[in-house]
């Protein structure tokens, strides 16, 4: 059976970002900044390195900043241009048309609704989700390395990184079958097990390629770990019945969900810039030596 290409990306955003409070009272958590572009912008960035034409947000009440980041500034722009400015650092990006599309959830009801949101959207088609809180950085990006093993394999297939034993009852987790370089079978999957009964110490960093059949899957699913719809209890279905691969991601993941995790990414960024990298490596070794 042919491999359907991948055209279309999922960006679930609607979340409250309580963990970035006071911050995120008035700011979507997804416009937060690694040095001077927001998290959302890396992550479609990635998207479109990876040949996706089609964004589609499912976004929430307050999301307003995040539609104007990606709409087209005529003043802002036209000023630039009459500095002799290089638009690069706030042309947003320019997409396809028809693309962003902007999609409301209405409920918290978990990333599986989010996901079964955009169901309309997605039509019959294999798509990607990209959680834009998990700052991926590696070249190529992460969802091109997946595009990529996912032109040869097709099915679904999701991001797999290693983490300590300890950590595994905070993430999705992937039961391991075979083994092909990069390329994992997927034999199963658990949201959040207790510690000490993981499967594996590969856990789901919040990128995804999936059949459209999960859609079908989501519109009758029940309520799992933390009261809501897991996108991983859905997966969960088309093992067996679908090829279902997990693929280890060659670069370096950062938690911007998580404050500590936050802060790492801007200084890691920060460091490898030509512009600022030198003055910002200066002050640490001057702070870390005081």
């Amino acid at each position: 059976m042919p491999i359907k290409p991948l055209r279309k990306a999922v960006f679930p955003v609607a979340g409250l970002g309580t963990r970035f409070l006071p911050a995120t009272k008035a700011m979507p958590k997804e416009m937060l900044t690694v040095v001077d572009k927001p998290l959302i912008q890396y992550a479609v960035e990635e998207a479109l390195e990876a040949g996706i034409e089609q964004i589609i947000f499912v976004t929430g009440r307050n999301k307003g900043s995040l539609e104007d980041h990606f709409d087209i500034s005529y003043e802002l722009e036209d000023t630039m241009r009459s500095r002799g400015k290089s638009l690069d650092p706030i042309d947003g990006i320019r997409m396809k048309p028809g693309s962003p599309v902007y999609i409301r959830q209405q409920e918290p009801l978990g990333l599986g609704h989010a996901v079964w949101c955009a169901r309309e959207i997605v039509g019959d088609e294999p798509f990607a989700v990209l959680l834009p809180d998990e700052l991926m950085v590696g070249e190529p990006g992460f969802m091109k390395q997946m595009v990529e093993a996912y032109n040869q394999v097709g099915g679904n297939i999701v991001g797999a990184l290693e983490v300590a034993d300890s950590e595994t009852d905070k993430y999705g987790i992937i039961s391991p079958g075979k083994i092909d370089g990069r390329l994992t079978e997927v034999t199963a999957l658990v949201e959040k097990p207790k510690r000490g009964t993981a499967p594996s110490n590969l856990m789901i960093p919040g990128r995804y390629i999936l059949q459209p059949e999960v859609m079908r899957i989501l519109e009758n699913q029940e309520k799992g770990a933390g009261d809501e719809i897991q996108l991983t209890d859905a997966m969960a279905q088309l093992i067996g019945r679908q090829p279902f691969h997990g693929f280890t991601f060659n670069g370096q993941r950062y938690d911007c969900g998580d404050k500590a995790g936050y802060i790492e990414a801007n200084l890691a960024i920060a460091l490898a810039r030509d512009d600022i990298g030198p003055v910002v490596r200066a002050f640490m070794e001057d702070l870390l030596a005081r």
